[in-house]
């Protein structure tokens, strides 16, 4: 059996642990707080985005199964949001779906996306930069709070793209809409940009700034300087990187790897012929 590569605790936690053990690991989550969706926005913390040409969805890695009930996140969000009854099997292929964004009526899974209320790529400008590999995991694969995932048209979700709700917001359920994000944003302790906030603040008025939220916070890194895109030096005699082999099975049978693409500076020293984002797996 393979020995965990050796620098694993300094810098992320192995790739293949289960999302549970990675939130004990690196994430202790706070008692639960209930606070209306005006008190969550006012908790939140105003910043530039951290735009950078590191982001890669590939580095949020999904959908997983958690649980091992053979269901992964997406079939566990499609059972969940469908009006009707779904089959009790690992895919979800038929049910009764309402997508709350543009009020479509999906009967078909393969018609439906599971929507990051907070997409990946503003998930990473707003923080998830800083995160460690098993925190994005556990982030893109949230079912401990209904409004990080929902089941919409895949029209709609791609129309949203990776906006943030001054940029885009659904057809209908705009209060909806404003009081996931701010309790998504809170959970994870990412940031708001100044046109966010400006629009959220005009949506959180009256009655919908009202609702009372229950919603445990993360325990994350907090953000301090951009992630660097300077290379890494590889001509060796740095104590940071792991040696570097001629392969990955020489790597893997000293007890190295796997390397992700933007992550790992190693990931740069091995071939990945299935262009998954990751090496010496």
């Amino acid at each position: 059996m393979r020995q965990p590569r050796k620098r694993s605790g300094i810098r992320r936690s192995l790739i293949g642990l289960a999302i549970l053990i990675a939130f004990i690991e690196a994430s202790a989550p706070a008692t639960a707080s209930s606070l209306s969706a005006s008190q969550l926005f006012s908790k939140l913390q105003i910043a530039p985005e951290q735009a950078s040409s590191t982001y890669d969805r590939d580095l949020f890695k999904h959908w997983t199964d958690a649980d091992n009930d053979c269901q992964d996140a997406r079939a566990e969000t499609l059972a969940r949001d469908s009006k009707a009854q779904v089959a009790k099997s690992c895919r979800v292929t038929v049910g009764r779906w309402l997508s709350w964004y543009d009020g479509q009526e999906i009967t078909q899974a393969s018609k439906i996306d599971i929507d990051h209320m907070v997409p990946l790529k503003e998930a990473w400008e707003s923080g998830a930069w800083s995160w460690t590999a098993s925190q994005r995991e556990a982030y893109a694969n949230d079912l401990g709070l209904n409004g990080s995932l929902t089941a919409v048209s895949a029209s709609s979700n791609r129309s949203k793209s990776a906006s943030d709700p001054a940029e885009w917001l659904p057809r209908y359920e705009q209060c909806r809409y404003a009081q996931d994000w701010v309790a998504v944003k809170y959970r994870w302790q990412l940031t708001i940009n100044r046109s966010e906030q400006q629009t959220l603040q005009k949506l959180l008025t009256a009655d919908c700034g009202k609702k009372i939220i229950i919603v445990t916070q993360v325990s994350m890194p907090k953000p301090g300087t951009s992630p660097s895109t300077t290379a890494p030096t590889t001509s060796g005699g740095s104590s940071s990187l792991d040696p570097r082999f001629s392969t990955c099975s020489q790597a893997n049978s000293r007890g190295y790897g796997p390397y992700i693409r933007g992550v790992d500076p190693e990931y740069s020293w091995y071939r990945d012929a299935d262009k998954d984002g990751r090496v010496c797996e």
